[in-house]
């Protein structure tokens, strides 16, 4: 006996006599080339070239790489070196990528091809002299501040999480504004700010300027939203 049986209509059937003629088609050449080695090829290929992407990504995650540009090296990572966050007593850095780069691979996606006209900048050199920094300072500033603020201080509450902290352990002062912050819906950035770099002059006004335009931007979606629903709602209500 066989693992192929006969049928009334004379065909062959069986689980061996499928695996066998699947086999064989695979690896008969279609062409010049074998269906199978195409199909192993092109899985190859495709883990080395994610391989490769991810090994791409992962190197623009890093502080060398950004401080290959001389305007993060002369700027903001010489005044980051005199902070805590890059020496303390722990041992425990944060590093540029660690505050300015997402985690989630969504967010961190995004945040790349964001980046991508920070190096048209580059390249046109508008931010290349001492000088042409500190004019461009508040702007890109307030940039980061947009960013931080609109999600929640993401990349600070990696480390620092309102639920985790031990307010008894805290300052008296500390204690009692992180409790407060907690409390009031605030996040990292508002307070925060200057934590790493210097502030430019009229930060503070500059930062409560950004947040009331965008509560204003809120706001104003909002309204637009409840327009666009309310004519659907009373049509809904007419037709009872």
């Amino acid at each position: 006996m066989t693992d192929r049986d006969t049928g009334a209509d004379g065909a062959t059937h069986g689980e061996g006599g499928f695996l066998a003629r699947l086999w064989k088609k695979l690896w008969t050449p279609a062409g010049s080339i074998a269906l199978g080695t195409l199909l192993i090829g092109g899985f190859v290929a495709g883990i080395a070239f994610w391989g490769a992407f991810n090994w791409s990504l992962e190197l623009t995650n890093t502080e060398t790489f950004c401080r290959s540009c001389h305007e993060m090296e002369n700027n903001v990572f010489e005044e980051y070196r005199t902070t805590i966050h890059y020496s303390n007593k722990s041992g425990v850095r944060a590093s540029c990528p660690d505050c300015h780069v997402p985690r989630e691979w969504v967010h961190k996606i995004a945040r790349k091809i964001r980046a991508s006209n920070e190096l048209y900048h580059h390249f046109l050199g508008t931010v290349s002299t001492r000088e042409k920094f500190q004019a461009k300072r508040l702007h890109l500033a307030t940039n980061e501040w947009r960013r931080m603020k609109s999600t929640d201080s993401r990349e600070c509450r990696n480390c620092h999480k309102f639920d985790y902290m031990d307010y008894s352990a805290q300052e008296p002062r500390a204690s009692r504004i992180h409790q407060e912050a907690l409390t009031g819906g605030k996040t990292c950035i508002d307070c925060h700010r200057g934590i790493a770099h210097q502030l430019p002059p009229n930060a503070d006004e500059a930062y409560q300027k950004l947040v009331e335009s965008m509560a204003s931007k809120d706001n104003s979606m909002l309204t637009e939203y409840l327009k666009s629903v309310a004519p659907a709602a009373h049509a809904g209500q007419a037709g009872h």
